[in-house]
């Protein structure tokens, strides 16, 4: 029991785990032997082909613009087909096409307003998984990172830094 009286839970290890703790933070986890996303957890030496991409866009970004790009067109072969663009001036036309940059505007806004999300996509037990997605690119980087590094020990053997953890030869004189 801790100090307001609650039950705590004592940190679980397993007998000759490795748990050099990389990265924590709420519900991700990174040791040397293990990265935990929320409830899923996935061993590192079983995750290969690791790569990082985009999300897709923001849907309601993506509808505006087809909405509007779908009524500016339809505006367009209006104007066209009744021959209203003959008799438009050329203020109008300056107006019409700063209209028609409308969707484009749109885009642009959505994506600064709602970014796609960063993904940390691999391989696990024969299969593509996404194992990781954040909108933050700096948490994304920093668990992207310990996960590497994660893997680097791995494949090292268990030394968490090869070259600082071996004295180098120096030659007598």
């Amino acid at each position: 029991m801790d100090r307001e009286g609650a039950k705590t839970r004592r940190p679980r290890t397993v007998p000759g785990a490795r748990t050099t703790l990389l990265y924590a933070r709420p519900g991700i986890i990174v040791t040397v032997d293990r990265f935990t996303v929320g409830s899923i957890s996935y061993r590192v030496a079983e995750l290969t082909h690791l790569r990082t991409t985009r999300g897709p866009h923001d849907r309601i970004a993506v509808r505006a613009v087809v909405i509007t790009a779908s009524m500016l067109g339809g505006v367009a072969l209006l104007l066209g087909f009744t021959g209203g663009l003959q008799h438009l001036t050329a203020g109008a036309y300056l107006i019409l096409g700063a209209v028609f940059l409308l969707p484009a505007a749109l885009a642009l806004v959505g994506d600064r307003w709602r970014p796609p999300p960063y993904e940390l996509w691999g391989w696990y037990r024969g299969t593509e998984a996404l194992l990781f997605s954040a909108d933050d690119e700096r948490q994304f980087g920093q668990v992207t990172r310990a996960l590497l590094r994660a893997r680097e020990v791995n494949r090292y053997g268990g030394w968490v830094d090869p070259l600082a953890s071996t004295d180098p030869w120096r030659p007598n004189r």
